[in-house]
Protein backbone atom coordinates (compact mmCIF):
# COMPACT_ATOMS: atom_id res chain seq x y z
CA UNK A 1 0.00 0.00 0.00
CA UNK A 2 1.81 3.40 -1.04
CA UNK A 3 0.77 7.06 -1.04
CA UNK A 4 0.00 7.30 -4.42
CA UNK A 5 -2.87 4.30 -4.44
CA UNK A 6 -4.61 6.02 -1.22
CA UNK A 7 -4.66 9.65 -3.13
CA UNK A 8 -6.55 7.55 -6.23
CA UNK A 9 -8.92 5.94 -4.06
CA UNK A 10 -9.69 9.14 -2.34
CA UNK A 11 -10.19 11.10 -5.31
CA UNK A 12 -12.45 8.72 -7.17
CA UNK A 13 -14.40 8.63 -3.71
CA UNK A 14 -14.93 11.88 -3.60
CA UNK A 15 -16.18 12.50 -7.44
CA UNK A 16 -17.57 8.76 -7.87
CA UNK A 17 -15.92 8.99 -10.98
CA UNK A 18 -12.76 7.83 -12.67
CA UNK A 19 -12.48 10.69 -15.28
CA UNK A 20 -12.95 13.34 -12.78
CA UNK A 21 -10.34 11.86 -10.73
CA UNK A 22 -7.72 11.46 -12.88
CA UNK A 23 -8.43 15.30 -14.08
CA UNK A 24 -8.22 16.77 -10.38
CA UNK A 25 -4.79 14.42 -9.60
CA UNK A 26 -3.69 15.29 -13.18
CA UNK A 27 -2.99 11.82 -14.37
CA UNK A 28 -4.27 9.19 -16.64
CA UNK A 29 -7.81 7.44 -16.30
CA UNK A 30 -5.64 4.35 -17.05
CA UNK A 31 -3.55 4.86 -14.22
CA UNK A 32 -6.20 5.94 -11.96
CA UNK A 33 -7.90 2.53 -12.49
CA UNK A 34 -4.80 0.32 -11.99
CA UNK A 35 -3.42 2.42 -8.89
CA UNK A 36 -7.34 1.57 -7.39
CA UNK A 37 -6.96 -2.16 -8.86
CA UNK A 38 -3.80 -2.96 -7.36
CA UNK A 39 -5.26 -1.71 -3.65
CA UNK A 40 -7.99 -3.46 -3.87
CA UNK A 41 -6.22 -6.55 -4.81
CA UNK A 42 -3.56 -5.82 -1.67
CA UNK A 43 -6.62 -5.40 0.47
CA UNK A 44 -8.56 -8.35 -0.51
CA UNK A 45 -11.60 -6.37 -0.85
CA UNK A 46 -14.19 -4.17 -3.72
CA UNK A 47 -13.66 -0.91 -2.83
CA UNK A 48 -15.99 0.47 -5.57
CA UNK A 49 -19.12 -1.00 -7.48
CA UNK A 50 -18.51 -0.50 -10.68
CA UNK A 51 -21.38 -0.30 -13.81
CA UNK A 52 -21.39 1.39 -17.06
CA UNK A 53 -23.29 4.30 -15.64
CA UNK A 54 -22.16 4.53 -11.49
CA UNK A 55 -19.33 4.28 -9.73
CA UNK A 56 -20.30 3.76 -5.80
CA UNK A 57 -18.15 3.25 -2.94
CA UNK A 58 -18.59 -0.73 -1.15
CA UNK A 59 -19.79 -0.68 2.10
CA UNK A 60 -16.00 -1.99 2.17
CA UNK A 61 -14.80 1.18 0.48
CA UNK A 62 -17.02 3.20 2.85
CA UNK A 63 -14.94 0.93 5.98
CA UNK A 64 -11.89 2.03 4.82
CA UNK A 65 -12.13 6.30 2.88
CA UNK A 66 -11.38 7.57 6.37
CA UNK A 67 -8.38 4.96 7.45
CA UNK A 68 -7.15 6.45 4.24
CA UNK A 69 -7.57 9.92 4.34
CA UNK A 70 -6.33 9.38 8.19
CA UNK A 71 -2.68 7.64 6.79
CA UNK A 72 -2.57 10.52 3.98
CA UNK A 73 -2.97 13.01 6.02
CA UNK A 74 -0.45 11.40 8.86
CA UNK A 75 2.16 11.18 5.37
CA UNK A 76 1.75 14.80 4.40
CA UNK A 77 2.16 15.96 7.28
CA UNK A 78 5.45 13.85 8.55
CA UNK A 79 6.95 15.14 4.69
CA UNK A 80 5.44 19.06 6.22
CA UNK A 81 7.57 18.54 9.77
CA UNK A 82 10.99 17.07 8.58
CA UNK A 83 10.95 19.22 5.36
CA UNK A 84 10.53 22.69 6.98
CA UNK A 85 12.47 21.40 10.77
CA UNK A 86 9.29 22.82 12.56
CA UNK A 87 7.65 21.33 15.57
CA UNK A 88 3.97 21.50 14.90
CA UNK A 89 1.64 20.82 16.95
CA UNK A 90 -1.37 18.89 15.31
CA UNK A 91 -4.72 18.96 17.41
CA UNK A 92 -7.19 16.90 15.63
CA UNK A 93 -11.16 16.98 16.55
CA UNK A 94 -14.12 15.84 15.99
CA UNK A 95 -17.36 16.66 15.73
CA UNK A 96 -21.24 15.03 14.31
CA UNK A 97 -22.48 17.92 12.18
CA UNK A 98 -21.79 20.97 10.95
CA UNK A 99 -23.58 23.11 13.66
CA UNK A 100 -20.94 21.70 16.23
CA UNK A 101 -18.27 23.11 14.30
CA UNK A 102 -19.70 26.76 14.39
CA UNK A 103 -18.69 26.42 18.41
CA UNK A 104 -14.72 25.70 17.49
CA UNK A 105 -13.85 28.97 15.71
CA UNK A 106 -13.79 31.46 18.88
CA UNK A 107 -11.78 28.67 20.66
CA UNK A 108 -9.26 27.69 17.62
CA UNK A 109 -8.59 30.93 17.21
CA UNK A 110 -7.82 31.65 21.15
CA UNK A 111 -5.19 28.75 20.90
CA UNK A 112 -3.58 29.59 17.58
CA UNK A 113 -2.36 32.82 19.55
CA UNK A 114 -1.07 31.01 22.13
CA UNK A 115 0.34 28.03 20.48
CA UNK A 116 1.66 29.71 17.27
CA UNK A 117 2.78 26.45 15.67
CA UNK A 118 -0.84 24.90 16.81
CA UNK A 119 -2.56 23.26 13.20
CA UNK A 120 -6.26 22.61 13.94
CA UNK A 121 -7.71 19.71 11.66
CA UNK A 122 -11.64 18.84 11.86
CA UNK A 123 -13.33 15.73 10.98
CA UNK A 124 -17.35 15.45 10.76
CA UNK A 125 -18.43 11.07 11.03
CA UNK A 126 -21.63 9.55 12.18
CA UNK A 127 -21.95 9.34 15.91
CA UNK A 128 -21.37 5.05 16.01
CA UNK A 129 -17.98 6.27 14.66
CA UNK A 130 -17.13 9.31 16.42
CA UNK A 131 -16.16 8.02 19.92
CA UNK A 132 -14.08 4.63 18.37
CA UNK A 133 -11.53 7.52 16.87
CA UNK A 134 -11.00 8.92 20.54
CA UNK A 135 -10.15 5.75 21.77
CA UNK A 136 -8.14 4.65 18.78
CA UNK A 137 -5.95 8.01 19.50
CA UNK A 138 -7.14 8.87 15.58
CA UNK A 139 -8.97 12.10 17.11
CA UNK A 140 -7.55 13.75 20.02
CA UNK A 141 -11.02 14.88 21.56
CA UNK A 142 -14.52 15.11 20.11
CA UNK A 143 -17.89 17.27 20.44
CA UNK A 144 -20.73 15.40 21.46
CA UNK A 145 -23.92 14.62 23.94
CA UNK A 146 -22.93 12.39 26.20
CA UNK A 147 -24.01 8.65 25.77
CA UNK A 148 -25.95 7.63 28.68
CA UNK A 149 -26.60 4.13 27.49
CA UNK A 150 -23.57 2.46 27.52
CA UNK A 151 -20.03 2.85 29.38
CA UNK A 152 -17.10 4.37 27.03
CA UNK A 153 -13.56 3.98 28.39
CA UNK A 154 -12.98 7.77 28.43
CA UNK A 155 -13.62 10.63 30.05
CA UNK A 156 -16.49 13.72 29.43
CA UNK A 157 -15.67 17.18 30.22
CA UNK A 158 -19.87 18.78 30.39
CA UNK A 159 -19.55 22.19 28.57
CA UNK A 160 -23.63 22.92 28.91
CA UNK A 161 -26.77 21.30 29.98
CA UNK A 162 -28.81 21.80 26.70
CA UNK A 163 -32.45 21.68 26.43
CA UNK A 164 -33.65 19.87 23.66
CA UNK A 165 -36.02 22.22 21.41
CA UNK A 166 -38.41 22.24 18.67
CA UNK A 167 -36.76 24.15 15.54
CA UNK A 168 -38.70 25.44 12.94
CA UNK A 169 -39.04 28.58 10.52
CA UNK A 170 -40.34 31.91 12.36
CA UNK A 171 -43.70 31.15 10.30
CA UNK A 172 -44.56 27.91 11.49
CA UNK A 173 -47.80 27.80 13.78
CA UNK A 174 -45.57 26.45 16.58
CA UNK A 175 -42.96 29.86 16.37
CA UNK A 176 -45.63 31.64 18.57
CA UNK A 177 -44.78 30.09 21.88
CA UNK A 178 -41.92 30.73 24.36
CA UNK A 179 -41.95 27.22 25.66
CA UNK A 180 -43.59 23.95 24.36
CA UNK A 181 -44.38 20.59 25.33
CA UNK A 182 -44.97 17.68 24.11
CA UNK A 183 -48.69 17.82 23.80
CA UNK A 184 -48.83 20.62 22.00
CA UNK A 185 -46.55 19.82 19.19
CA UNK A 186 -48.20 19.56 15.89
CA UNK A 187 -47.76 19.47 11.92
CA UNK A 188 -45.00 17.29 10.14
CA UNK A 189 -42.36 16.58 12.21
CA UNK A 190 -38.62 15.68 10.41
CA UNK A 191 -36.76 12.93 11.95
CA UNK A 192 -32.95 12.38 11.67
CA UNK A 193 -30.99 9.10 11.31
CA UNK A 194 -29.88 7.20 14.24
CA UNK A 195 -26.46 7.21 12.90
CA UNK A 196 -26.45 10.97 13.06
CA UNK A 197 -28.03 11.98 16.19
CA UNK A 198 -27.45 10.95 19.62
CA UNK A 199 -29.14 8.13 21.25
CA UNK A 200 -31.20 10.35 23.65
CA UNK A 201 -32.53 12.89 20.90
CA UNK A 202 -33.48 9.96 18.84
CA UNK A 203 -35.38 8.85 21.64
CA UNK A 204 -37.25 11.97 21.47
CA UNK A 205 -37.99 11.68 17.91
CA UNK A 206 -39.39 8.39 18.38
CA UNK A 207 -41.90 9.86 20.91
CA UNK A 208 -43.33 12.10 18.47
CA UNK A 209 -43.23 9.50 15.29
CA UNK A 210 -45.02 6.68 17.03
CA UNK A 211 -48.12 9.27 17.68
CA UNK A 212 -47.91 10.65 13.74
CA UNK A 213 -49.45 9.17 11.12
CA UNK A 214 -46.67 8.07 7.89
CA UNK A 215 -47.86 11.13 5.59
CA UNK A 216 -47.04 13.36 8.32
CA UNK A 217 -43.17 11.92 8.73
CA UNK A 218 -40.13 13.29 6.63
CA UNK A 219 -36.48 11.29 7.79
CA UNK A 220 -33.50 12.96 6.60
CA UNK A 221 -29.71 11.67 6.49
CA UNK A 222 -28.46 14.10 9.23
CA UNK A 223 -29.42 17.19 10.72
CA UNK A 224 -28.69 20.10 8.29
CA UNK A 225 -30.93 18.24 5.94
CA UNK A 226 -33.42 18.36 8.82
CA UNK A 227 -32.69 22.35 9.08
CA UNK A 228 -33.05 22.97 5.65
CA UNK A 229 -36.50 20.95 5.36
CA UNK A 230 -37.69 23.23 8.45
CA UNK A 231 -36.39 26.16 6.43
CA UNK A 232 -38.39 25.60 3.77
CA UNK A 233 -41.63 25.45 6.27
CA UNK A 234 -42.04 21.36 5.84
CA UNK A 235 -42.01 20.74 8.95
CA UNK A 236 -40.20 21.03 12.74
CA UNK A 237 -37.51 18.89 14.27
CA UNK A 238 -36.48 18.64 17.62
CA UNK A 239 -32.30 18.90 18.67
CA UNK A 240 -30.63 19.89 21.66
CA UNK A 241 -30.09 24.08 21.62
CA UNK A 242 -26.86 25.58 21.98
CA UNK A 243 -26.90 29.20 21.72
CA UNK A 244 -23.25 29.32 19.75
CA UNK A 245 -24.22 26.39 17.69
CA UNK A 246 -27.81 27.72 16.33
CA UNK A 247 -28.60 27.65 12.42
CA UNK A 248 -29.55 31.15 11.23
CA UNK A 249 -32.91 31.66 10.32
CA UNK A 250 -34.57 29.06 12.31
CA UNK A 251 -36.35 29.70 15.70
CA UNK A 252 -35.65 27.33 18.32
CA UNK A 253 -38.35 26.88 21.19
CA UNK A 254 -37.34 25.21 24.52
CA UNK A 255 -39.65 21.38 24.95
CA UNK A 256 -40.38 22.29 29.02
CA UNK A 257 -40.96 18.10 29.67
CA UNK A 258 -38.24 16.91 27.38
CA UNK A 259 -34.74 16.45 29.76
CA UNK A 260 -31.74 18.18 29.34
CA UNK A 261 -29.05 17.10 27.74
CA UNK A 262 -25.18 16.65 28.73
CA UNK A 263 -23.23 18.12 25.86
CA UNK A 264 -19.29 18.02 25.89
CA UNK A 265 -15.81 17.07 24.87
CA UNK A 266 -15.06 13.33 24.87
CA UNK A 267 -11.42 12.86 25.63
CA UNK A 268 -8.77 10.39 26.77
CA UNK A 269 -8.00 11.13 30.58
CA UNK A 270 -3.75 10.73 30.33
CA UNK A 271 -3.37 12.51 27.60
CA UNK A 272 -0.84 15.50 28.41
CA UNK A 273 -1.49 17.50 24.85
CA UNK A 274 -1.14 21.03 26.24
CA UNK A 275 -3.30 22.70 23.75
CA UNK A 276 -6.27 19.92 24.98
CA UNK A 277 -6.04 21.11 28.57
CA UNK A 278 -6.33 24.95 26.71
CA UNK A 279 -9.05 23.63 24.69
CA UNK A 280 -11.06 22.31 27.87
CA UNK A 281 -10.60 25.23 30.10
CA UNK A 282 -11.73 27.68 27.13
CA UNK A 283 -14.62 26.13 26.03
CA UNK A 284 -17.17 26.27 28.67
CA UNK A 285 -16.41 30.26 29.39
CA UNK A 286 -17.42 30.39 25.22
CA UNK A 287 -20.22 28.41 25.98
CA UNK A 288 -21.45 30.51 29.11
CA UNK A 289 -21.07 33.89 27.05
CA UNK A 290 -23.28 33.20 24.38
Amino acid sequence: MNTIQLECFVAVAEHLNFSKASQALKITQPAVSHQVQTLEEELGVKLFARNSRNVTLTPEGILFLSDAELILKTAHSAKERLGKHDHFLPFDLGCHNHTELNLLPAALQKLSEEFPLLRPSMRLVPFPSLLSLVENNQILAALSIKETQKKLPLSFRELCLAPIACICSPEHPLAQYKTLTLSRLSGNFIACSPRQTSSSVFAAHSQILTKLPPEQHYLTENIESAFTLAKAQIGYTLYPDIPLAREAGLCYIPVTDLPKVPFGVYFQYHHDHPALKRFLSIMPRLLQES
